[in-house]
């Protein structure tokens, strides 16, 4: 009895470590979109009040990719993305040079639906850092549409 009651821990136990935080009702940040359209693609900027980059989404046309990146100080294995319909965590890559971590996404992948028409906000959360909560506007889904066309 005593093995069958651990038992029953255990996966509790882990399912509370994996637990993402339901960003439903969280405050998004202070700040403003700004989309851009270059020669490989285009970008949607997330700059907080000081006009500091919070949170970068890009569209290489080329590749046919979405590249979500935010600053960072150190490296971690997964970036998760929350919207209002969907979280996944996806492995992430840190560049030393620019301070960023990053994940890339094929422009068919629904996850990129869920981003361009998020109710509200959109979190991205990197490690045990706290959730980077900013809201949802147009431009992400612009970006989404300009890597499909």
């Amino acid at each position: 009895m005593i093995a069958a009651a651990l038992a029953l821990l255990v996966p509790a136990s882990l399912h509370a470590q994996t637990a993402i935080a339901d960003l439903s009702t969280a405050m998004p940040i202070a700040g403003t979109w700004n989309y851009s359209v270059s020669a490989i693609g285009s970008e949607a900027n997330f700059l907080n009040t000081s006009a500091l980059p919070q949170l970068t989404i890009r569209c290489t046309k080329a590749t046919r990719r979405v590249t979500v990146a935010k600053p960072a100080t150190r490296a971690a294995a997964m970036m998760t993305v929350w919207t209002s319909s969907a979280v996944r965590a996806v492995p992430a890559s840190f560049n030393p040079l620019t301070n960023r971590i990053s994940i890339e996404i094929v422009s068919n992948d629904p996850l990129l639906d869920s981003l361009a028409f998020s109710r509200g906000r959109v979190g991205i959360t990197v490690g045990t850092t706290p959730s980077l909560v900013v809201p949802a506007w147009p431009e992400v889904a612009r970006v989404v549409e300009d890597c499909r066309s």
